[in-house]
């Protein structure tokens, strides 16, 4: 899709959900559609270039509004820094290289979400459900030792 269409799309989700349009918003979404499990620092390395005014403490407060309106989601494996992704339309779940930290998507085990039953709800009503799979993604399996 054309630069210019996903800047449209972006620019229609923010107003979608009342956040006004500003352009580190849009630099931000717009380095998340490239780059799948991206870390604040990864973020402002990718925006940087185009808003050198900018500063990783500003990225974190973007990423934050934009999460906590729905529109990237956070995942904070075990012993890593929080990630943002765009893919928020689903209940996927993660595969973690417990070398390197690469992170991938997996869709979820069985059905639909929330994927799994917990045995005793203790009254919740239970909406998704994250599931992170550890292990050696296929590069690092090559370096065993």
């Amino acid at each position: 899709m054309p630069q210019k269409a996903v800047t449209d799309d972006l620019t229609g989700l923010l107003h979608g959900v009342g956040l006004r349009v500003t352009a580190q918003r849009l630099a931000v979404l717009l380095a998340l559609e490239t780059r799948r499990h991206a870390d604040a620092d990864e973020i402002f390395e990718a925006v940087r270039p185009t808003l050198p005014g900018t500063s990783v403490q500003a990225v974190y407060g973007v990423l934050g509004a934009l999460h906590t309106a729905g529109l990237v989601r956070r995942i904070e494996p075990a012993g890593s820094t929080a990630r943002y992704e765009r893919r928020i339309d689903d209940n996927h779940h993660h595969l973690v290289c417990e070398r390197c930290n690469r992170v991938e998507d997996v869709d979820c085990v069985v059905g639909a979400a929330p994927c799994l039953t917990p045995s005793n709800t203790s009254g919740f009503e239970i909406h998704s459900a994250e599931i992170t799979f550890w292990g050696l993604c296929s590069e690092c399996q090559h370096f065993r030792g």
